[in-house]
């Protein structure tokens, strides 16, 4: 991957619905050419979705909190296994320290995380205790991440 590659991921992860012509004018290639090097990065993998994101306010799922999950050796892949298949959770982690686990969840209210954690999290064999965070007030998210230039030859 050369810095052309790398300012052609900037711009579609900025933007995904950036026409070939717009990329290719902002990285100084033919349309061709640059149609070329998104069809060879999202083929490597490198360009891992095209999706919307959207407005959890506007989807009816305004709050965001995220479980701390305490997991038993013992019947783990299963669990992890479940945990994947929920639509509510955005995104799960296996971390170092205290804690097992760490799942972002998207819900309506506290209600539906009361009720998410009491049907869905804790039934699961594997999970011997959870710890829940509420967002108050996200000061930014994104899917955004900082690439990283080219290593020097």
């Amino acid at each position: 991957m050369d810095d052309i590659d790398r300012k052609i991921c900037g711009i579609i992860q900025r933007d995904g619905r950036k026409s070939s012509a717009e990329i290719a004018e902002a990285v100084g290639l033919s349309v061709s050419t640059a149609n070329e090097r998104v069809r060879r990065l999202a083929a490597s993998g490198t360009i891992a979705a095209w999706r919307g994101v959207l407005d959890p306010a506007h989807m009816g799922m305004g709050l965001c909190g995220f479980i701390l999950i305490d997991m038993a050796f013992e019947g783990e892949e299963a669990a992890k296994a479940l945990l994947r298949e929920q639509p509510e959770i955005q995104e799960l982690h296996h971390i170092s320290g205290a804690h097992s686990y760490l799942a972002k969840v998207r819900l309506a209210d506290t209600a539906a995380m009361q009720a998410f954690l009491q049907n869905v999290v804790k039934p699961i064999a594997a999970v011997l205790r959870t710890e829940t965070v509420f967002v108050l007030e996200t000061v930014k998210e994104t899917t955004e991440m900082a690439i990283a230039p080219a290593p020097k030859a």
